[in-house]
């Protein structure tokens, strides 16, 4: 069988992130971290990992820290290559604009705020499979490669999502972006393999009644003009991160799956229970650490609960104060807080107790911000 490799990915990571907001205000949404890594990091990662090390990353409004975050890609064993959005006009306006980097190579395409539990290497092998397949006449003559591939994933809410309805047979006849009246409840997850044939689809299409140019159109024109674009389901969890609820939900997600390292220093005093790690130069001072729990570099936790599925970043402060699911970003203080839960807190942010009336509070905390709990 020939050997058919998808060689590029692209990764859009130009989005305002609104539903992030105030975190969103000064931070791009795409390096909001999960267990203490910015997310768009998780996708260069999986890229890599499926033997994809050619890499493009849309960039909006935040393209500098992006770029500063990213750099040229070498520390993940990527070569990495910009290019800049003007506008978020939609995406198959980013495979439009870029058509230079991505030349006529096959591609993966991936959502910067995306977080999937299976990665990208069965997905990316099937389709190479299939096109190889196609390749040797010998083997099937009937056999027709694809044109592009999506996920699927069965969702309760489908007319919030792309959809995709499937016939008998198994081939995708219709997609449709967000639906009054579902054909199926079958979502596009956010994750599509191309070859070349998508530039002409994007290039034909029109922009949509919000003013973008959706990449399910572009897909439909390639199933209206003959091409065949095939399906894989997910497996394992997804999560769309643009909203706290999710965020905090993966980073849960990505916590569970810790092995436990205590590189920082952490006195007798202290109780340490389950998958945790202590990052080096962390300090943990009569406090009792339950797991799972990440404590990044420089944080001191000096006489404080920290409980499950908390990811606390670097040079934070925590004194005489219960965590819990929460994610708490670098240089943040939070001191005489009685029980923080469910909560995001920006960075370099303070979250302090005035008051003595014991109750959970549940914060979504911007950069910089100082709150005073009564």
């Amino acid at each position: 069988m020939l050997d058919i490799a998808v060689v590029k990915g692209l990764i859009l990571s130009g989005g305002a992130g609104t539903r992030l907001r105030p975190i969103t205000h000064t931070s791009a949404k795409q390096l909001v971290p999960v267990a203490n890594k910015p997310i768009l990091f998780y996708g260069i990662e999986d890229m890599v990992a499926a033997g994809i090390t050619r890499i493009g990353i849309i960039t909006g409004e935040t393209g500098p820290e992006v770029m500063e975050a990213v750099g040229d890609g070498s520390r993940f064993g990527a070569e990495i290559t910009y290019i800049p959005q003007d506008e978020p006009l939609g995406l198959a306006h980013c495979v439009l604009i870029a058509r230079d980097f991505l030349g006529d190579d096959d591609f993966v395409m991936y959502l910067g705020d995306n977080m999937l539990q299976q990665g990208l290497d069965g997905f990316v092998k099937v389709f190479e499979e299939d096109r190889a397949r196609a390749a040797e006449p010998t083997l099937d003559d009937d056999h027709v490669a694809p044109s592009a591939q999506i996920l699927l994933c069965e969702v309760p809410d489908p007319h919030r999502f792309g959809i995709a309805e499937v016939d008998a047979d198994g081939h995708v006849v219709r997609l449709v972006e967000k639906p009054e009246d579902p054909p199926s409840n079958l979502a596009l997850v956010g994750v599509y393999l191309f070859t070349p044939a998508i530039h002409e689809a994007v290039a034909s299409i029109e922009p949509s009644e919000r003013g973008e140019l959706e990449i399910t159109d572009a897909i439909q024109w390639l199933i209206d003009h003959g091409q065949r674009v095939r399906h894989d389901s997910l497996t394992g969890w997804w999560l769309d991160t643009g909203k706290k609820d999710p965020l905090l939900e993966s980073n849960r997600r990505v916590l569970e799956t810790l092995e436990p390292r205590i590189a920082g220093d952490v006195d007798d005093a202290s109780d340490i229970d389950g998958r945790v790690v202590v990052e080096a130069g962390a300090e943990v001072r009569n406090s009792r650490i339950r797991g799972p729990v990440i404590i990044g570099e420089g944080t001191r936790i000096v006489d404080s609960y920290v409980g499950p599925f908390t990811a606390i970043a670097s040079d934070c402060f925590v004194e005489a104060s219960e965590i819990a699911q929460s994610v708490v970003l670098d240089r943040s203080r939070i001191v005489g807080v009685a029980r923080l839960s469910d909560s995001l807190i920006g960075r370099d942010a303070e979250v302090h107790r005035s008051g003595t009336r014991p109750a959970s509070t549940r914060l979504m905390v911007g950069d910089h911000c100082s709150i005073d709990l009564e």
